[in-house]
């Protein structure tokens, strides 16, 4: 993933447009991206230039917003599997990916383990 410019070139390149220059100009002149974004737009428009956080979940909030509803439905059967979830969500017309819940269950450390690791036969081979 690319890092955010530093507030340092954004004020150089806010400070260039508000000077008179293009958008498309002061991209080039600096070297950044030439797209019309919080970067090349005056502070006076946007408020601040200072770069927002990158990465994370995008659609997460979806789930989050049943997250009590998920959480109660584990609590009420410990050994439920991720396409159970899935299927109780959609009676309640909520749509969910099997791997969103597993991140989502990832995110509180919440593992679905449905026994206990099976010893070895007596008999086995080691």
């Amino acid at each position: 993933m690319t890092r955010a410019v530093s507030v340092d070139l954004r004020q150089r390149v806010v400070a260039a447009i508000d000077g008179g220059l293009s958008c498309r100009q002061a991209a080039e002149r600096f070297g950044v991206s030439g797209q019309r974004d919080p970067l090349a737009q005056s502070p006076q428009g946007v408020g601040d230039i200072v770069p927002k956080r990158q990465g994370g979940g995008r659609k997460s909030q979806r789930i989050e917003a049943h997250a009590q509803l998920i959480l109660d439905a584990v609590t009420a059967k410990p050994d439920i599997t991720l396409a159970e979830l899935r299927e109780l969500l959609k009676r309640r017309g909520i749509s969910a990916g099997i791997a969103s819940l597993w991140r989502f269950l990832q995110r509180r450390k919440i593992t679905l383990k449905k026994r206990q690791r099976t010893p070895p036969s007596k008999g086995a081979a080691i």
